[in-house]
């Protein structure tokens, strides 16, 4: 997972100066920021110098899912406040996806904490090797803000694998996402998420059937 999160940083180092700021603003994000996805979006804003309201609304929009990955997150076997406290900061998507599972149950603060600090170096980095490097990038190349979209592609037909023939559950996923793009095409994301959770919420009503997961 880490070595999969170095061409993503790299990425975005380099958008980081293809959009004008310096080079030392992506290893700053990446280290106190550490919000993946929302990095990418703050960029534009903050080369806008979009109001400090918006920024705020936007990261709450985006980071929201983090307070449901605290109700599965095995928060209650790191040790110390400290501990717990970087923890719960350097809990992302793929340090959720890495813990959230049955065997991870059982491991200690030590591993739990140390996944997730090689994951946040890892980032911050590659971000930062990326900012350095930016200025070889040729001005003409495009599709580096798709890399995040890219690399959530591939976790989601790893995932859709593992779903042992529960095919309803990518199938809602797409109806949801075509619905948001035909119904709320300024507001795309936040309401395939809206839909997606209560089409889940009514399927568990209606059969009783335990949550999967992914």
């Amino acid at each position: 997972m880490g070595l999969g999160m170095l061409p993503l940083g790299l990425a975005f180092g380099a958008l980081v100066i293809q959009s004008g700021l310096d080079w030392w603003w992506a290893g700053l994000s990446a280290a106190l920021i550490y919000g993946g996805s929302f990095e990418f979006l703050l960029i534009g804003m903050v080369a806008a110098a979009a109001p400090l309201a918006s920024v705020a609304v936007a990261a709450f929009l985006v980071q929201a899912r983090h307070v449901f990955y605290a109700l599965s997150f095995p928060l209650h076997q790191v040790r110390g406040r400290l501990a717990r406290t970087y923890s719960t900061f350097a809990l992302t998507d793929e340090a959720y996806a890495l813990t959230a599972t049955e065997q991870a149950r059982t491991w200690p603060s030590a591993r739990i904490l140390w996944l997730q600090f090689y994951m946040h170096l890892y980032w911050a980095a590659s971000a930062t090797a990326g900012a350095l490097a930016g200025s070889l990038v040729p001005d003409g190349v495009t599709g580096l803000d798709f890399a995040l979209t890219a690399l959530f592609t591939v976790l989601a037909l790893d995932a859709v694998r593992g779903l042992r023939g529960d095919l309803p559950t990518p199938v809602l996923a797409l109806l949801c996402a075509l619905a948001a793009r035909l119904l709320f095409p300024g507001q795309m994301l936040l309401a395939a998420f809206a839909l997606f959770t209560a089409g889940l919420l009514a399927r568990h009503l209606a059969t009783g059937r335990k949550p999967t997961h992914v």
